[in-house]
């Protein structure tokens, strides 16, 4: 198994996002090159988590994350067994360090296993690591930056175990943020096919069900992530207690954008409002705590992202062009899939594509 995925080479397999409130699942397939698409959606799934599952974006029952993760492959009819999952970036440590360009792979993982002591809180014995080299060292070409990636063994034993008891072979173990910047470069390499003006710097706002992840991408690599307590529970809970729903029907409607009388103005309008304020603050710590002062495109994921509009009441808040994620846009659809679910599910994929493109690294 290939700790994080970040220098793994591996056949095409399934990826599988563990959010906090659903298992979501995505197999695609590479076409020839002379194909219009680069890519196939095979299958795709959502299945949701039962409460307390997960805690705080640990895994708190396996055994009830596995056999939700059986359901949502056994609704795709997927004969793939290998699979790639993520582990959430409050759960990882990160370091850009420098290291001599002419070491070999052997012996940079041997320096790194000695020096990675000064850099990990942890007793070594107890976290799971894993390098990349990222490229050349700013004014010294001789160096190399070479990224660190560090996570205490039981966040990635608990999702490695989950996958095993629901009859799958774990193939790549990543982190959620770097599987989103892997689904966003996609995005912006269809961007520049299409003719269409690319961000050199992206921001991406990750609306979760309990959290909201701002990432920033500087040429196609993410440079600053900072995570803020709102997200889509809230609007969902409204409408269920104003609404007496269930649950799985007040999600529906929610991203259908007909819920009730009154809902646009009552419910939903607050929500949007408070939603552009917090993106608005956390792009205001990003400034304050960068040498940035701009960004070119601000860009929309996960479930609430689907809501009718919401891109156009961001980018007059925010003053900034914002879109909504869509990795499928380009993609060619099988048969077998629903595609008008697909495409409104689309911008909570964002994660499980990434991880699905891992397997044509």
């Amino acid at each position: 198994m290939a700790m994080f995925g970040l220098s793994s080479k591996i056949k095409p397999l399934i990826g599988i996002d563990i959010s906090s409130t659903a298992i979501k699942l995505i197999e695609l397939s590479q076409l020839p090159v002379e194909t219009a698409a680069a890519y196939r959606v095979e299958c795709f799934a959502i299945e949701p988590l039962p409460p307390g599952a997960l805690v705080e974006k640990k895994i708190a029952d396996v055994d009830r994350v596995a056999a939700t993760i059986r359901k949502a492959v056994a609704s795709t009819g997927t004969r793939a067994k290998r699979a790639a999952v993520a582990v959430a970036g409050s759960a990882v440590i990160t370091k850009v360090i420098a290291m001599a360009g002419t070491l070999g792979d052997a012996e940079m993982e041997n320096q790194i296993q000695l020096e990675a002591d000064q850099y990990i809180p942890y007793p070594l014995e107890e976290v799971n690591l894993d390098f990349q080299v990222v490229g050349p060292t700013k004014g010294n070409p001789s160096m190399v930056d070479v990224l660190l990636v560090a996570s205490r063994q039981e966040n990635v034993e608990d999702r490695v175990g989950a996958l095993e008891a629901a009859g799958l072979t774990p193939a790549v173990v990543d982190v959620e943020a770097y599987a989103m910047e892997n689904g966003c470069s996609l995005i912006l390499a269809e961007d520049a096919q299409t003719g269409t003006e690319t961000a050199r710097t992206l921001a991406v706002a990750d609306v979760g069900a309990a959290t909201t992840t701002l990432h920033v991408m500087h040429e196609g690599q993410i440079v600053y992530t900072r995570e803020q307590n709102f997200g889509g529970q809230q609007l969902l809970d409204e409408v269920q207690r104003r609404y007496s729903l269930s649950r799985e029907v007040a999600l529906g409607k929610i991203l259908d954008g007909d819920v009730a009388d009154g809902y646009e103005t009552d419910v939903l309008g607050p929500f949007k409002e408070a939603l552009a304020q917090q993106i608005g603050r956390a792009l205001q710590f990003f400034y304050s705590g960068t040498s940035f002062n701009r960004v070119d495109r601000l860009l929309l994921a996960g479930r609430p992202a689907s809501i009718p509009g919401i891109d156009v009441l961001m980018a007059e808040r925010l003053k900034l062009p914002t879109a909504v994620a869509n990795a499928f846009r380009h993609m060619s659809i099988s048969p077998s899939v629903n595609t008008r679910e697909l495409m409104r599910e689309a911008p909570g994929m964002m994660v499980a594509v990434g991880l699905a493109l891992r397997g044509f690294d």
